[in-house]
Parts: structure tokens; sequence; C-alpha cells
């Protein structure tokens, strides 16, 4: 496919110069001419990107006045008019309703999340605690009954009777 930029002039128009394809990304124009609707030397604004979007975050006396008014809405349209105005979904509405019905939204804190801290229990600390004495007592008998075969083979090497065999 062949493009014929044509740039115009105070004189008429002349011919800035021929591309096949695409223009270039790189910002490099044929024949040197910048796109129309930007004039030489002008550079365009770079565009700033957000990385990502922040999740929206409520108070508990925020959503207690959504609550509120939303109850005081008789007429038909009023609670939609009230999510527009705020900006809101009608799940947030029906969450923040039942969370009111529990008793979520009376303390001004946010509930916090992930799994619950239990206590851990001290009858499991004192088992563990024994476990490991068990085991250091078990590794001694082991040692002691390793010793004592040593000194009934060396007993029955130098020809002398053991005492414990008696």
């Amino acid at each position: 496919m062949k493009v014929v930029e044509r740039k115009e002039t105070g004189e008429g128009i002349e011919k800035a110069g021929e591309t096949e394809g695409a223009r270039r990304a790189t910002g490099v124009f044929p024949g040197g001419a910048p796109p129309a609707g930007v004039a030489a030397g002008e550079t365009r604004p770079e565009v700033e990107v957000v990385a990502k979007a922040e999740r929206r975050r409520f108070t508990a006396e925020y959503k207690r006045r959504i609550v509120r008014e939303a109850d005081r809405c008789t007429r038909p349209g009023e609670i939609g008019a009230l999510l527009r105005r705020e900006g809101l979904y009608s799940s947030l509405l029906t969450t923040w309703r039942a969370a009111r019905d529990r008793g979520e939204l009376e303390g001004l804190s946010a509930k916090k999340r992930g799994p619950k801290v239990v206590a851990p229990d001290p009858r499991d600390k004192k088992i563990a605690e024994l476990e490991r004495e068990v085991g250091r007592q078990s590794k001694r008998a082991e040692r002691a009954e390793a010793l004592v075969d040593v000194q009934k083979k060396l007993a029955a090497l130098l020809g002398t009777p053991f005492e414990s065999e008696k």
C-alpha cells in the first residue's frame, strides 16, 4: 500500500514524502515531515498510566450514614439516586445492611482480615516439653547400653569376668 502525504504551505500543496505501509512508531517521519496537527518542534505531552487502581475503603461511619439514608428513602427511585450520587453499587448497600443487622457496623474500626489468632493450649506446651524430655532420656539410655556392650566385649577379649553378670 502506498501512502502519499501532502503538506500545505503558503504557495500551495507540496509533496512531503512517500511511505509504504503505516507510519513508524519511532517518531521518525518520512521526508522529515511531522504528522498532521503537530507543528515542527512541538512535542506531544506524555500520557501517564497508573500502574494499579487502588481499592476503595469505606469507614464504618460512612456505611452507617448511607444505610440510614437508604432506609429513609420511601419513593421509587430515591435509593437509585442516592447510589448514583455516592458512586456506589446496590450490592454494597445490601452487604452493609446485612453487616448492620449482624451488628458489625457498631464499631468504628475496620474488621481485621485473615485467620483468627487462637491462643495456644497450655496442655500442648506441656506435652511438647514432656516429649522432648522423653527423647533426651531415651538417647541417654541408648548411650548407656552401648557403653555396657563395649565393656562386655573388652572384658571378653581380656578374659576377665564382667562384674554385672555375676
